[in-house]
């Protein structure tokens, strides 16, 4: 039987690879102190599946064959433990992949001694097989999802020749970026030395779960950090969070504008009701709303000060954090498109004069980011682009400016998500 941290990264293999889904954020939560095995193993077999795949092939006896999925995962799975996780034994290794091979939902029986016989091998040279395999171009690792992705984020930087250089530096698991909300700063975590408010943790630090648990501290990326530390000087009676779960970015307005009354949207019941929670748990005074952004907008005369609309998206920008985006199906995009131009223009009459709207997505293609902004202008020529973040964080070096209206910080030279966003002004 193969041990739970084993079954979990072998469904969530699964979901991606079969169903084309998402790997859930809870997927290893109840894996105690197995999850960081389980979490290291779904990291490597996401992120190098297609040499994986690849060094299998010419090992097979028929490599134009195809190779059922759960023989494909039983393999990856012992060869990334083999190759790149020493503190795994060989027999391990070997014996939990072929007991997977077998299991009647997430294996091929019949292929277990294929399994068997393959990791077996390997398991003879574990530093050639590492070897072999980190020799393997990384372009397999990428399918043509991610080269969209890469060259979207590198194109307004003008640096479309450090598509590996992004590539690699994605592969590196993302650390994560904390902010205080009350009272003091947890041990293990230090401030970030680049960013003000931004905390990060410490070398062999744990992670900080009873203190984020507690409401005294939040999870927040270091973009959506950057993307709320907009310049904006004028009054704020009136926000509105349009997409407002799981709470982080309601959090922030809510601390930046005290006193404003908040208003936050979230189309989901459950992700609603965890989201009242989270601001309770938080001291946040916001009224929480379960309804469809763009219908409520549609339906409502409420008028505010500040919009956020962090619309739903491709979620491009997140493949350092989400590995296994790359291979995904992604045929929602002119969807999520029509979507997202659906929410801006309601939002948009929404806004009072001189109000700020700012349109936001994690995601590097342009389809999602500066064509809507493009279209806005020409829709709306009462809104005006609104300069509310420094320039770095939004336009390539020697332009001379020191403000912009245009977030999309460069990806190697920023530890952070893809966010692109942009800031328009209605005429007062």
């Amino acid at each position: 039987m193969p041990t739970p941290a084993r079954l979990h990264v072998a469904h969530a293999l699964h979901e991606v690879f079969g169903e084309k889904g998402r790997v859930p954020d809870i997927w290893d939560r109840d894996l105690g102190e197995d999850a960081h095995l389980a979490q290291a193993l779904l990291g490597l077999c996401l992120r190098r599946w297609g040499r994986l795949q690849a060094w299998v092939k010419p090992q097979l006896k028929d490599p134009a064959r195809g190779v059922p999925l759960g023989t494909q995962v039983a393999l990856a799975m012992g060869l990334a433990q083999l190759a790149w996780l020493p503190g795994v034994s060989d027999h391990a290794a070997v014996n939990e992949s072929v007991a997977l091979a077998g299991d009647r939902d997430l294996g091929f029986h019949p292929h277990k001694g294929l399994v068997n016989a393959l990791l077996r091998r390997a398991a003879k040279d574990r530093a050639a097989l590492a070897a072999a395999l980190d020799a393997l171009p990384s372009a397999l690792d990428r399918p043509p999802a991610a080269e969209r992705a890469l060259k979207a984020a590198l194109a307004p930087h003008g640096a479309l020749d450090q598509v590996e250089a992004l590539w690699s530096r994605l592969q590196q698991p993302p650390r994560p970026a904390f902010r205080l909300v009350r009272g003091e700063v947890p041990e293990g975590l230090a401030p970030d030395p680049e960013w003000p408010g931004c905390l990060r943790l410490e070398e062999g630090a744990p992670f900080p779960r009873p203190w984020l648990e507690s409401g005294a501290g939040m999870v927040q990326d270091r973009s959506s950090q950057a993307l709320l530390a907009y310049g904006w000087d004028r009054p704020v009676t009136r926000i509105l969070d349009a997409c407002a779960a799981p709470g982080g970015k309601t959090t922030t307005l809510a601390r930046r504008h005290p006193g404003a009354a908040l208003t936050a949207l979230e189309v989901h019941p459950r992700r609603a009701a965890r989201l009242r929670q989270t601001l309770q748990q938080r001291g946040v005074a916001a009224q929480v709303i379960q309804a469809d952004a763009a219908e409520w907008l549609e339906a409502s005369d409420a008028t505010f000060d500040l919009i956020l609309l962090d619309a739903p998206c491709s979620g491009s920008g997140t493949l350092q954090k989400h590995p296994e985006w790359p291979w995904l199906a992604h045929d929602d995009l002119p969807r999520l498109t029509g979507i997202q131009r659906r929410l801006l223009a309601a939002a948009a009459g929404r806004l009072t004069p001189g109000g700020l709207l700012i349109h936001a997505v994690c995601s590097w293609l342009p389809e999602e980011g500066i064509a809507h902004r493009d279209w806005l202008a020409e829709a709306r020529p009462d809104l005006r682009p609104a300069k509310v973040w420094p320039a770095a964080l939004g336009v390539a070096d020697g332009t001379g400016r020191e403000v912009t209206d245009l977030f999309r910080p460069h990806p190697l030279r920023w530890e952070g998500e893809g966010f692109q966003a942009f800031a328009v002004q209605r005429s007062s």
